[in-house]
């Protein structure tokens, strides 16, 4: 039984302890159960704990009550309620998550990590100056944070204000030379931009720092693949076409148009990712990955 039930199991009958008893030939004297304060911080950090390994296995559903139990035993640690707020920011609860984060923040309102996530829910609210001013504030307690300036780039980005976009990107990268998100965005810009070579370019550089990122192993799969089809250049096409099978075979979200707007790719890109998606040989690729993620497991023989 995870521990979470186990102790609001206790609690109720804690409650039922220190209800009177019923008079009988003598008077009782009523027992009140001291609970001790630490233990229960304990446990609630321990359920913490818990919900933070969950989360990280996209476990969220399981991670939500241990993460909600253990603000209520540990109260006064600022990084329970920046977790449950976290949580709370995957599954849209945004007003949940200001509230926990609030209250992070009035215990700790040095605590960087707690601005950065209160501009996550402001830039998935679509409240970009708001998160733009939640960034900058974590920036001066943490300027060198590459996730940091990761997300204050995809703002401006948002924002339209391309310069200042990658400006952060490359100021990330030089706080992690190996922050590839960053590096990728730059190739969404460029691509939007007109500037092909520069963005496959981009996009190489990421695929060298991890030969499974999807993202820029699709992007760059497309960016290939069209230039191929508009100068006639056969080995392009053909190099296009085996980079976006790898690509969806890693990740078939990448498959969808929308998932891929949600990942800030631009007009130009969409409109030239969807032709390349509705390739034959694509097409085959994806419908071969969805017959062998749908065959069931072999049972083991008695």
């Amino acid at each position: 039984m995870p521990k979470y039930v186990r102790l609001i199991s206790l609690l109720m009958v804690c409650s039922l302890w220190s209800m009177p008893k019923a008079a009988n030939a003598q008077a009782l004297m009523p027992h009140t159960l001291q609970l001790d304060a630490t233990k229960l911080e304990k446990q609630g950090l321990t359920l913490a704990q818990e919900a933070a390994q969950l989360a990280q296995f996209q476990q969220v559903e399981l991670a939500l009550p241990r993460a909600r139990l253990a603000s209520q035993l540990a109260p006064k640690n600022e990084k329970v309620w920046l977790l449950l707020g976290g949580l709370q920011i995957q599954t849209k609860d945004f007003d949940g998550a200001i509230a926990s984060l609030k209250k992070g923040q009035s215990i700790n309102p040095k605590n960087a990590d707690i601005l950065f996530a209160l501009g996550s829910v402001n830039f998935q609210q679509k409240n970009y100056q708001g998160a733009v001013v939640n960034y900058q504030e974590g920036l001066k307690l943490k300027p060198n944070d590459p996730e940091g300036l990761f997300d204050l780039g995809n703002t401006y980005y948002m924002m339209g204000k391309l310069p200042d976009a990658i400006a952060q990107y490359d100021q990330a990268v030089s706080q992690d030379k190996k922050f590839w998100p960053a590096i990728n965005n730059i190739g969404l810009i460029n691509y939007e931009q007109g500037d092909i070579p520069e963005a496959i370019k981009r996009w190489q550089s990421a695929i060298t720092l991890d030969k499974q990122a999807a993202e820029p192993l699709l992007a760059l799969a497309v960016a290939l693949y069209t230039k191929g089809d508009a100068s006639g250049e056969l080995r392009l096409r053909q190099q296009g076409l085996t980079l976006g099978e790898t690509a969806l075979r890693i990740d078939s979200r990448y498959a969808n148009l929308d998932f891929l707007k949600e990942n800030l790719w631009g007009d130009r890109l969409l409109s030239d990712t969807k032709k390349f998606l509705e390739l034959p040989r694509i097409q085959a690729a994806l419908q071969q990955r969805e017959n062998s993620s749908s065959v069931p497991e072999k049972q083991p023989t008695q």
